[in-house]
């Protein structure tokens, strides 16, 4: 039986490693201390726009204080993996971090619904409900673990890359070794749907697939570009099978210990990033496509959703059993296509 790590939990070993990673790498002057510092650790290369996003935050912050608050940034996951970096902000070693909200779900487990296979139309749809009362009721949930969230920027929606063929119809999952995130129900999806899940860190998937440890993996396109995915796998299936939002945080402490000005500032900066970072994810879509193609990946848009819908339908009633059916409705009430 497979075994899958879902939450947060980080032993003492791993937590000593993020924090002697941060004195390593921490390298501001004196005057710079002088200031209030912020540090933000995200999973992504510098080249991804989830770091956009913090460059965007950093300027809003610094500016708007007028130097009063500083942000320093630490991308490419130099804190430590998405677990990592969630506990170190938790626990104050990491004041804001930048993580799929799928990891938050073994602490919050309603989130999941936000993943379920083919829950959004488009991401306007997803961004009524992260924007709305579900995304509220999410974030309400944070301050009892340390957290105070900030915004949901946006991951985008997950498409299917493999080095066997392209995939048209749930069949053609059937045997691949499929790299899977910490999402029950996209483990369950894949399992369902013939595929071989393995739960593996983003930061060892490339070197995965290009040994063979696995076939195939799913993430939004920009993860695929940042990452180089393109250089280890053949094949590009546009399937949209999930929308995957981030969920921006900070450490509640930390953040309570900011004068009202300053909390106001952070969570502007927050908002106004995650804005940018959602509409250039939008614009970029079709150039990443064409990049992905030029540089030899085989895409296909041909995919039968109709039929993945179809198979799907035991995921979402598995997910029902275990959390109830409340996030679901109220998800789809504020969505104009959000459905099952």
């Amino acid at each position: 039986m497979k075994k899958f790590l879902f939450g947060t939990t980080l032993g003492a070993t791993a937590l000593a490693t993020t924090a002697a990673a941060l004195m390593l790498t921490m390298s501001v002057s004196s005057n710079a201390w002088a200031a209030t510092t912020l540090r933000f650790a995200h999973p992504t290369p510098q080249t991804d726009l989830q770091h956009k996003l913090a460059e965007k935050f950093k300027e809003e912050v610094e500016a708007q204080s007028n130097g009063d608050l500083k942000v320093q940034i630490f991308p490419n996951g130099q804190l430590g993996n998405d677990a990592q970096m969630i506990d170190g902000a938790r626990s104050g070693i990491i004041d804001i971090t930048l993580s799929g909200l799928t990891n938050f779900t073994g602490m919050v487990p309603e989130a999941g619904a936000f993943e379920l296979p083919f829950m959004f139309a488009d991401s306007a749809a997803a961004y009524k409900a992260l924007d709305g009362a579900p995304g509220e009721e999410v974030m309400s949930k944070l301050p009892a673990l340390g957290l105070k969230g900030l915004a949901f920027p946006e991951n985008g929606f997950r498409e299917i890359t493999n080095n066997r063929g392209p995939i048209r119809e749930p069949k053609d999952l059937e045997g691949l070794r499929m790299r899977v995130n910490n999402s029950i129900t996209l483990n369950n999806m894949f399992e369902l749907l013939g595929a071989n899940p393995q739960q593996l860190p983003v930061a060892e998937l490339y070197t995965a697939l290009e040994t063979g440890v696995v076939d195939a993996q799913d993430h939004p396109l920009g993860i695929v570009v940042s990452f180089n995915f393109n250089e280890v796998q053949k094949y590009l299936s546009i399937t949209n099978h999930a929308y995957s939002a981030l969920l921006m945080v900070m450490n509640q402490k930390r953040f309570d210990s900011l004068t009202p000005e300053q909390q106001q500032i952070v969570e502007k900066a927050a908002a106004d990033a995650t804005v940018m970072q959602r509409q250039m994810n939008t614009e970029q879509t079709e150039t990443m496509i064409t990049t992905l193609e030029e540089q030899g990946m085989e895409v296909n848009r041909d995919v039968d959703t109709d039929a993945f819908q179809q198979a799907i339908q035991p995921v979402w009633k598995t997910f029902v059993d275990q959390n109830g059916d409340k996030m679901i409705k109220a998800i789809q009430a504020v969505s104009d296509k959000a459905g099952s």
